[in-house]
């Protein structure tokens, strides 16, 4: 079924079909076009274009097809439709009629697939943000069993100084936290949603945008309709953040395949991953780190595709923004394969320990112990590297590392050099003198576990409670029809509050004060505050207030949060802190905390609890307990902007 024709005479040809369908790659985002019509359908009939029963009866149909595409997706391939949005529709009006004619009112391919390939981008994200974490769990894992052990540092694949296993470990874990930063940042920024901005032009009915974002489980309604429509920056970005990633997954299975050569020997990989020869029974070959190496330069290939194709495009919509989606989804599958295949390799890796203390005793990578510990006897360290350069020629002279020179041998080219120096070159003192932030000592190896398991559960619990993901889908799919039906009658518009507002602010605060649930601010505060305030209105009437206090570069509170009694329960308090959380990433905060009686209205917004102790004690002076409530029911909690 097309949805267009009426202004053609001929049909097109066979040879143009085929070139022009994209159904055979955009069928994968059948839930999603789907999930996206059952929305639609209930905007349109809040502008009185669906009644209630016709909505009923497409959201049936819809959930019915949904149900059907997950248990069975390939089905969709049988079919000659041009794209996986005419499939849908042909689909719904071989279920309802003509009134499945009707949903396409006021909407347009060009606003639907945009949507469509955003509630894609947020799902696949939100899994590969999981496979990365599950991933620096492994490398923790590997990290904790091996903090001990003795490994060769290399410069220009040089032996440098020895630090431990652990310690490598962890400088991958280091690269995927920065790409998991990345990815969060690019998934925020996708978190908008164009549908409703119709061509290019917007729709010409009174859909409430904001609403419609909010049931799909977006943060907010894209502001320009030509941008929705033909924005891609979202694609370019995943597509950037897999590069990086790809990037960091290469250079870690090129440091194993070089330990688990025969000329190191320091691993060896796991049957699970590794392959055999065909002529040679001997070898056991590293392949699956081979083709994560390999496999990066497809993932960048599909980044540099991509803003080849969007460089030069005019506005708005183009066809070529149809070659958008097979190489996002090629190198989306292919990250996260390499992600789950890293986790194999990690966890099946056995370290031959002697091995590599052994090759960590030899290239003489106590050099520098020796040069710092001339420079304890008042030596200036340029002077001493030159003399510890002279020992380390005589002592490849004499094929020995330096710890086996005599004390005689030694002070012959210093006699600053006494007995203790024995002490400074062995191993264990070298990797113990590491004990700085980040350095490579067993201490700071187990100091940074621990903290990275802590930021690993943020993530895995901001998964749980909002993060862009197939839960979010999942949810946002469940509530639409509640929310809809909860707000039909009032459209929630949070702004920044003004002067003439002040009074209905002091109203509410006070009123809520007076019941023990905020702490009470005079009139005079709240005007010199006003610029820290946002204000909920409904149908022009301020129902609700909220307060953004900052504190320093990076840190602000949350306040005053209040709704009228006659508003509550139609979501005017989330949409305030929605709105001052979305501020705060504006002007670059780093952290948002809250002291509140309610956590479970904070944790449904991604707030964790944290210990009230740890705050400064300005910050508890400033908002101490109500003298209405238990003190010992009081929580803190923080928000942590833009994964910071």
């Amino acid at each position: 079924m097309a949805l267009w024709g009426g202004r053609f005479k001929e049909q097109a040809s066979a040879q143009f079909k085929k070139f022009n369908d994209s159904l055979p790659v955009d069928y994968r985002m059948a839930v999603q076009d789907i999930v996206g019509s059952m929305a639609w359908a209930q905007a349109l009939t809040t502008v009185d274009v669906l009644s209630q029963a016709e909505l009923d009866q497409l959201l049936q149909a819809l959930t019915e097809l949904k149900e059907s595409v997950e248990q069975n997706p390939k089905q969709i391939l049988l079919s000659d439709a041009e794209d996986i949005h005419s499939w849908v529709e042909g689909a719904l009006i071989e279920k309802t009629g003509d009134l499945g004619k009707k949903l396409h009112t006021g909407r347009s391919r060009n606003d639907q697939v945009a949507t469509d390939l955003k509630l894609w981008c947020k799902e696949t994200g939100g899994e590969i943000l999981l496979a990365l974490v599950n991933l620096q769990q492994a490398l923790m894992n590997l990290a904790e069993r091996e903090k001990g052990t003795v490994l060769p540092g290399y410069t220009h694949l040089q032996r440098a100084q020895p630090v431990t296993f652990g310690h490598w470990c962890l400088a991958y874990v280091e690269m995927f936290n920065r790409d998991i930063g990345r990815l969060k940042d690019a998934l925020y920024r996708a978190d908008t949603s164009p549908l409703g901005s119709g061509a290019l032009a917007g729709t010409a009915y009174p859909i409430d945008r904001d609403l419609l974002a909010q049931n799909l489980g977006f943060r907010k309604a894209t502001l320009n309709s030509l941008d929705a429509v033909s924005d891609r920056d979202h694609v370019i970005e995943l597509l950037s953040a897999a590069s990086v990633s790809m990037m960091h997954l290469s250079r870690f299975a090129e440091d194993l395949i070089f330990y688990n050569s025969g000329e190191a020997g320091f691993v060896e990989m796991s049957d699970l991953v590794s392959s055999g020869s065909s002529l040679m029974p001997q070898k056991k070959n590293p392949d699956a780190c081979e083709l994560i190496r390999g496999k990066a330069g497809r993932v960048t290939g599909s980044l540099t595709g991509m803003l080849m194709t969007m460089k030069a495009l005019p506005l708005a919509y183009n066809k070529d923004m149809q070659e958008d989606k097979e190489g996002l989804f090629d190198a989306l599958d292919t990250w996260h394969e390499c992600l789950e295949m890293a986790v194999l390799v990690a966890d099946g890796l056995k370290v031959n320990r002697n091995r590599t203390l052994a090759a960590a005793q030899q290239g003489y990578a106590n050099a520098t112990e020796l040069a710092d510990y001339l420079v304890s006897k008042d030596i200036p360290f340029r002077e001493a590297h030159h003399i510890v350069g002279e020992v380390v020629l005589a002592a490849i002279d004499k094929g020995c590392p330096l710890e086996d020179l005599t004390l005689t041998q030694l002070q012959e080219f210093s006699d600053k050099i006494e007995q203790d120096v024995y002490q400074h070159l062995s191993i264990e003192s070298t990797l113990d003198k590491r004990e700085v932030l980040g350095g490579t000592s067993r201490g700071q190896v187990e100091k940074a576990i621990a903290s990275i398991q802590s930021g690993n559960d943020e993530i895995l619990n901001e998964q749980v409670v909002g993060a862009p993901g197939k839960q979010q889908i999942k949810v946002a799919l469940k509530q639409v029809k509640q929310r809809l039906d909860a707000q039909r009658a009032a459209a929630i518009s949070v702004r920044r509050a003004r002067m003439s507002d002040v009074d209905k602010i002091y109203q509410q605060v006070d009123y809520w004060a007076d019941k023990g649930e905020i702490l009470p601010r005079s009139r005079d505060n709240i005007i010199h505050d006003i610029q820290n305030f946002v204000v909920a209105e409904i149908a022009g009437e301020v129902v609700g207030c909220a307060s953004l206090y900052i504190y320093q570069t990076g840190l602000a509170e949350i306040r005053s949060i209040v709704v009228d009694e006659k508003a509550h329960g139609q979501g005017q308090g989330q949409a305030m802190v929605q709105y001052l959380l979305d501020f705060a990433h504006q002007i670059e905060l780093q952290k948002i905390i809250v002291l509140t009686y309610v956590p479970d209205f904070f944790t449904k917004l991604g707030f964790n609890l944290i210990d009230k102790n740890s705050l400064a004690d300005n910050i508890i002076e400033d908002s101490e307990p109500s003298p209405h409530k238990n003190p010992d029911d009081e929580v803190a909690m923080e928000y942590l902007v833009g994964g910071y």
